[in-house]
């Protein structure tokens, strides 16, 4: 098949935005080599970094910019103002959290790829923003030393899943004794129909380590209480007869609607420890290991705007009486996750190695609810509901995975040649049980539903960057991937199973790039890359509920193939970076997913391949400091014209935006320091009109289930007290932008925040 390169662009950016991107990732990797706290990491970064040698355009933040710029209470938050890039959090303590990049939406989470210190954080289970969003939880801003981002598929040492975006997590191990603790609140004040809320959140975070001769170690400890804005809109056609209360508005196809309530208003607690310790084997070779563990119970509460003749709430969604469309607001959900990381690397003037695997494990994950019948002797209705009775227990119990990645590059003059293996395997495990009373585990009952199945995927690759002369590299790469898929069994509600058949399939992914050095401090990079994409377990297998989002699989989807391409001219000097890539993605096979609504207050998702999509724009980044003494502008602007460009199944789909992939994307951020004690940074975040369809049906954006255009202004200011004591407070969307990307999103919030250092 003819492969695309960069061929047109259909729009210059001529508006310059600001977001504090990488403009001195060179200079920051030196800062933190010279600090003595980061020799560990440091070393190992080099290592990986090295062996990796990404001929990819790169981003990255420091953890002094996230202190000063960003009101980061996750670490979702820090990737906010980097080009391109958007994580749709929907509030604190939202466990689904995925990432969308240049040319791929929300709603596709298996193309990217997020690590820490090596460790996968992507939840390669899945391709949605439920549970597959990436496990953001088992790292905390506190622990950050940098984050880089790579963009696009052009290193083999990376799956094909890095499609969309690499992000490499690097924290700190400390080089002396050293503890911190810190205090954050924020307040959001919402305002959505006839829910009227002040939502408090609490974070309580600490942190000790010591180095005992060749020993580190670092033990981190993360509580965070949070209260959230409804989630999910409970909306019919028409109000129960002898109700009054409901508001009326517009779906997002622009139908009229009435709104009756709002689902899924969570409270959270939440609990990540972490235990990191590496020793020094002598000869530049060390061995790590890192232990995570997470915790979470939330409750998911509704608020019905009904009332019936007395005045009296009511919860009916039909004429019947029956709650259905307000049940499935109401749940309860108990996590304990575990995660472990062992490295072993090394490294000498020939040769640099790393070996890392990881082990994740859904130790027990329950998610509990009142039944959602609307007939039968299982219909559970509001209020009595809220105590008990009929319900469901649905566990995920044994899900999980595990990864094995060994690499090496050889240092050979001209020639640096980096290889290696990956292997990895993913275990689905959903099951749904009938209960007496939804609030006690103790009454589950029989089987329901089941979803199960297990994937995995063996690789091997090879790169080499050639220096032809001082001005001009080549890299080339390929990488090989076999995928199996297998076990795969669903039972449903009315008894009926199937075993799915075995699948199998293998994709060959070759990577080139060219790099050219004009001048001191100009750089031009040209590169293309191929990468498969093979279904994740869950858009095989899994048919399950999270929160108030069904989701429903299909066995037969196929591998997606992309072929990506990007031309990038940056200039960099003591000052920072100026930047411009054009860029060109085509995806056969393309694994999109899509949402509807089946009855009020569900929503179901699906996954499809479209037969061709097509992506290719233009991003301006720019990163200066001390533009005048003390003020630092950054700032990136992303033009992307991403469509179907052939979709056999659903033509009026074709020429059609892809979903949550908007023409238009940027960022601004501008810090000032009057003095070495106080910073004080205003940022903002924009984006053109989403659509949620692949045929952009859906017209009317600023509704529940709509993506809508947004415009949020952010600030931040930071108080150097001391050595020990800093002082920050933060505003998020201080304009009070009210908008969709298909949840509400949040409102105008304040943040304080108070840290402490040894």
């Amino acid at each position: 098949m003819r492969i695309s390169f960069v061929t047109s662009l259909s729009t210059l950016a001529t508006a310059l935005a600001f977001t504090p991107i990488s403009a001195h990732a060179e200079e920051d990797a030196a800062t933190a080599s010279d600090a003595p706290r980061s020799d560990i990491l440091v070393i190992a970064q080099k290592q990986a970094a090295t062996i990796e040698n990404a001929p990819s355009t790169k981003a990255a933040v420091t953890a002094d910019l996230i202190a000063e710029k960003i009101n980061a209470v996750s670490v979702e938050d820090t990737l906010k103002y980097l080009p391109s890039l958007v994580v749709r959090k929907r509030h604190i303590g939202d466990n689904f959290a995925p990432i969308a990049t240049r040319t791929s939406g929300l709603g596709s989470s298996a193309r990217s790829l997020i690590f820490a210190d090596g460790a996968i954080l992507s939840a390669l289970i899945a391709n949605n923003n439920g549970n597959g969003s990436p496990r953001w939880t088992l790292v905390t801003p506190e622990e950050i030393a940098r984050i880089d981002v790579l963009y696009g598929p052009f290193s083999a040492a990376y799956a094909g899943n890095s499609i969309g975006t690499v992000v490499n997590i690097t924290t700190r191990l400390p080089d002396k004794l050293e503890a911190h603790a810190s205090v954050l609140t924020n307040i959001q004040q919402s305002n959505l129909y006839g829910t009227h809320q002040t939502l408090p959140t609490w974070q309580f975070a600490g942190s000790v380590g010591d180095r005992f001769g060749p020993l580190a170690v670092f033990l981190s400890g993360t509580r965070t209480v949070a209260n959230s804005q409804p989630v999910s809109i409970v909306t019919a056609t028409a109000a129960p007869t002898g109700t009054t209360g409901a508001y009326d508005d517009r779906n997002r196809t622009g139908a009229a609607i009435k709104v009756l309530g709002a689902g899924g208003i969570e409270h959270h607690e939440q609990n990540t420890w972490k235990a990191k310790a590496a020793l020094d084997l002598g000869g530049n070779t060390r061995l790590s290991y890192v232990l995570g563990i997470w915790t979470d119970k939330t409750r998911g509460t509704v608020d019905s705007y009904l009332r019936d003749g007395t005045g009296a709430t009511t919860y009916a969604t039909a004429n019947t009486g029956v709650t259905t469309g307000f049940n499935s607001g109401v749940y309860t959900r108990d996590a304990l996750h575990f995660s472990h990381a062992v490295t072993a690397q090394g490294g000498s003037k020939a040769i640099d190695w790393q070996v890392v695997g990881t082990l994740y494990n859904y130790a027990h994950d329950l998610q509990n609810g009142p039944s959602t019948a609307a007939s039968g002797p299982t219909v559970n209705k509001l209020p009595s509901a809220f105590a008990g009775g009929a319900g469901t227990i649905q566990r995920q119990d044994g899900t999980g995975w595990v990864t094995l990645d060994a690499k090496a590059a050889l240092h050979l003059g001209a020639h640096e040649v980096s290889f290696g293996g990956h292997g990895d395997r993913y275990k689905l495990a959903a099951q749904t049980f009938l209960a007496s009373n939804w609030l006690d585990t103790a009454t589950q009952g029989a089987l329901s539903t089941a979803s199960r199945g297990k994937t995995r995927t063996l690789a091997v690759w090879a790169q080499d960057a050639i220096r032809i002369t001082p001005q001009w590299t080549l890299t080339l790469g390929a990488r090989q991937e076999w995928w199996r898929a297998w076990d795969g069994y669903n039972l449903i509600a009315s008894g009926a199973s199937v075993t799915q058949a075995e699948r199998k399939a293998s994709g060959f992914s070759p990577k080139a790039s060219l790099e050219w050095k004009p001048a001191p401090h100009w750089t031009a990079r040209l590169s293309f890359g191929q990468a498969w994409r093979f279904p994740t377990v869950g858009e095989l297998y899994q048919a399950t509920t999270v929160g108030t989002l069904l989701a429903n699989p299909n066995p037969n989807l196929r591998p997606e193939r992309a072929r990506s391409g990007e031309l990038a001219i940056e200039q960099q000097d003591a000052h920072g970076t100026m930047r411009v890539s054009l860029f060109n993605e085509v995806i056969d096979g393309a694994l999109i997913s899509q949402t509807n609504i089946n009855t009020p207050g569900i929503t179901s998702s699906y996954v499809q391949n479209v037969d061709r999509t097509r992506a290719r724009g233009v991003e301006l980044a720019i990163d200066r400091r001390d533009v005048l003494p003390g003020f630092d502008v950054a700032g990136s602007v992303t033009y992307a014209d991403a469509i179907t460009s052939r979709n056999s199944a659903f033509p009026a789909s074709v020429g059609r935006l892809l979903p949550s992939v908007p023409h238009w994307k940027a960022n601004a951020v501008l810090t000032w320091r009057p003095s070495e004690k106080l910073s004080l940074t205003s940022a903002a975040r924009y984006a053109s009109r989403n659509y949620a369809t692949l045929d952009n049906s859906d017209t009317v954006g600023n509704t529940y289930q709509g993506f809508y255009k947004y415009f949020v202004i952010d600030m931040r200011a930071v108080f150097h007290v001391n050595d020990h004591f800093d002082f920050a407070l933060g505003v998020d969307n201080l304009n009070n932008d009210k908008y969709y990307l298909f949840h509400p999103f949040p409102q105008r919030s304040f943040t304080a925040q108070v840290n402490w250092k040894l």
